[in-house]
């Protein structure tokens, strides 16, 4: 098969020199390119730039809109059997910078500026292209919480399935509880204990969803 992994934390400018970015550290990404790889198949992996957890054959990204980038370049994308969506893209970008009360477009930010006031505006959401460039592909989508009720999260990663075309989504965080939970349009299917356990979970969920279609194709032909 031929899967396209992306992970770590993507990162949007404050100034040339600082950015807003999150604690992913690319872990889950890298455990899974590794098993799939192990497993005989052709990985694609992409990696934020702060990614702690490295692969010398990943694609290094740093915003969204460099990520998209990059999916866009991929040659022959029908051709793609999974994409798992596990980055942790930044939710907003710098839409105003004042400093010490007057607007800026400065390089960088003075570090003696008596106050910096950041507005932030919403990004687009990269989750929601996915099908248009992958439309033969099994996408798993992610969803981490840290309030509510896990009800409450297998509900959100219902919805993210439906609002964005995606066959499957991993929810994790303290608001799930421990481990992680893998959601399709039904609800709930699987609670999974650790990385690893997940890894081995989506092999073999993938290898299964390929083989069906495969089988299908071949009925209809």
């Amino acid at each position: 098969m031929r899967i396209v992994i992306t992970g770590g934390p993507g990162s949007e400018p404050i100034d040339r020199v600082r950015y807003i970015t999150n604690q992913s550290t690319g872990e889950l990404a890298v455990k899974l390119a590794r098993r799939f790889s192990d497993g005989g198949h052709q990985v694609e992996l992409f990696l934020g730039n702060g990614a702690i957890w490295r692969l010398q054959t990943a694609t290094y990204f740093q915003t969204t809109d460099d990520l998209e980038r990059l999916l866009n370049e991929i040659v022959e994308r029908d051709g793609v059997d999974a994409v798992l969506h596990a980055a942790a893209l930044s939710d907003f970008g710098v839409g105003e910078t004042i400093v010490s009360g007057k607007r800026t477009d400065a390089l960088k930010i003075p570090s003696d500026a008596e106050s910096v006031l950041l507005r932030l505006v919403p990004r687009p959401k990269l989750i929601r292209h996915l099908r248009e460039l992958f439309p033969n592909a099994y996408i798993v989508g992610w969803k981490f919480e840290l309030e509510g009720t896990s009800a409450d999260v297998v509900l959100e990663a219902v919805r993210q399935i439906q609002s964005n075309r995606t066959d499957a989504c991993i929810v994790n965080g303290s608001a799930f509880g421990p481990g992680f939970g893998f959601c399709t349009p039904k609800g709930l299917l699987e609670t999974i204990p650790s990385r690893d356990a997940l890894a081995d979970w989506l092999l073999d969920t993938v290898s299964k969803e390929n083989a069906e279609h495969g089988e299908i194709e071949g009925a209809a032909s």
